[in-house]
């Protein structure tokens, strides 16, 4: 199946466009695909809050695992 694409014209500073092209060159891929991911992943941040669900995961358990600790430091 072939993605509907929607041609956009916009404008960006040219170290940012040149690290983009770089990130593309490097990995051997097109530069709209890189685009697309980096509008992918601000879509996701913006749509799931600022911190990535793995992150938060590993947070949650680090509070688990030192509950102890943050119960005896809150005493001092």
């Amino acid at each position: 199946m072939v993605a509907t694409r929607e041609k956009f014209s916009s404008q960006a500073p040219p170290d940012l466009l040149a690290a983009m092209r770089k990130i593309a060159r490097n990995d051997g891929r097109h530069f709209q695909a890189v685009l697309e991911d980096a509008m992918r992943d601000y879509i996701e941040g913006r749509t799931q809050g600022n911190v990535r669900p793995e992150v938060m995961a590993h947070f949650r358990a680090s509070l688990e695992r030192n509950r102890r600790l943050g119960e005896l430091l809150a005493k001092s």
